[in-house]
């Protein structure tokens, strides 16, 4: 059986899988952490991806389509959702808590690195 590559970013972890595949089960093969809470069941949009890569990817389906809504359009998917059918790329964001925290750090230690001089 044919199987396709999936690159992840920024991690830059390469994996390859059979057609169909989920790209969050991609994921988990690749050891990429994608969180989500619904069992991808297209509930809980905790699992949003950027495609670079969509001509490698399945169509959005009729609930994906309802929980992205605008966001479909520009290259947002689910990734419980969306099946490789081709060699594709990803974008997994940041997770929204871990960039807050990242932030409140970096702020910390500029102001500390004033505080020196």
């Amino acid at each position: 059986m044919k199987l396709y590559t999936i690159r992840f970013e920024p991690q830059g972890k390469v994996v390859e899988v059979r057609p169909g595949t989920s790209v969050l089960d991609a994921a988990r093969k690749a050891g990429v952490v994608i969180r989500t809470r619904c069992g991808g069941k297209a509930g809980c949009l905790m699992c949003k991806i950027q495609v670079t890569k969509p001509s490698g990817l399945s169509k959005p389906n009729d609930p994906e389509k309802r929980k992205l809504g605008s966001l479909a359009d520009k290259g947002t998917r689910l990734s419980c959702q969306a099946k490789i059918i081709g060699n594709t790329e990803v974008i997994i964001p940041e997770d929204p808590l871990k960039a807050a925290v990242r932030a409140q750090l970096e702020k910390q230690r500029k102001e500390q690195e004033e505080d020196l001089w």
